[in-house]
């Protein structure tokens, strides 16, 4: 029987514009402006550098399998909507903030329930016109001060976390999903060191991690010669993809590992209990 292995572009997004409706004009009075820490007020000027993982969405039940993250970036407002990556233009000051309708991300079919509160959780992020923050949590309200979403703070920490590979740069421009039977994992220890399996022999490689940047080098693996030239092959790709990694970015159970040019390296998603 033939195995047919999925095979994903490196990078790729389409533009999908997003309509909300927004009743009034007012703004809403004064709110507590606060910065990307948890609990407490600070005298920040905007959302910028902060990153937030969904909390509670009215109507909607959370689901810490398929999480909904954001993070306000240089004016840009970037994350997951629990199925698809997203991207969109985002203002704001102490106390307003504006993200563009025109929202530009994947288009990726989930559940429908998943589908569902991705829609309405991009919807209170396009309708939200002023933020605060309240027991250490962003919360995002209407013109008329209703409260649309609530978020709290997510942590992109890299040390003490542990990730299993779901797509692997194969070294010729495209990401490729797993070889079928193997397991590739990630665990970035707190001296600097990471390693875990290769889909074959078990490896180590020391690390740096400092914000989106990062650098991993040194990998020594064991010597086991495993059956199928592809989960040799894939071993081979997934340590070169390592080395050639320089970003990274977690979003909420997601890791991508990417190189300057902006390819993705490595994608993972986040180990149980992690």
């Amino acid at each position: 029987m033939n195995r047919i292995r999925r095979r994903l572009p490196a990078a790729c997004a389409v533009t999908v514009t997003i309509v909300v409706l927004a009743a009034g004009c007012s703004a809403v009075g004064t709110q507590t402006s606060a910065g990307a820490a948890a609990g407490g007020t600070s005298t920040a000027k905007s959302l910028d550098g902060s990153a937030w993982v969904l909390a509670a969405l009215p109507g909607h039940t959370m689901d810490a399998r398929s999480p909904a993250t954001v993070s306000f970036e240089q004016g840009r407002a970037v994350g997951g909507d629990g199925c698809n990556r997203f991207t969109a233009p985002y203002t704001g000051t102490a106390t307003t903030i504006a993200v563009s309708e025109r929202v530009a991300g994947t288009q990726m079919a989930c559940a429908p329930d998943v589908m569902q509160r991705a829609q309405a959780f991009i919807a209170a992020l396009t309708g939200a016109k002023t933020w605060r923050i309240s027991d250490g949590q962003l919360q995002l309200l209407n013109a008329g001060g209703a409260v649309l979403a609530t978020l709290a703070p997510q942590s992109r920490a890299l040390a003490g976390t542990s990730w299993h590979a779901n797509g692997i740069n194969n070294g010729r421009n495209a990401v490729v999903s797993l070889v079928a039977g193997t397991t590739v994992t990630l665990q970035f220890g707190l001296d600097g060191r990471v390693s875990g399996s290769a889909g074959c022999n078990n490896y180590t490689a020391t690390y740096e991690a400092d914000g989106s940047r990062i650098r991993i080098s040194g990998a020594a693996t064991t010597r086991k010669m495993c059956a199928g030239e592809s989960v040799m092959e894939q071993e081979q790709a997934f340590l070169k993809a390592l080395e050639a990694a320089t970003t990274l970015r977690i979003d909420g159970n997601r890791l991508e590992l990417r190189d300057d040019k902006g390819a993705l390296q490595v994608g993972a998603a986040r180990a149980a209990g992690s």
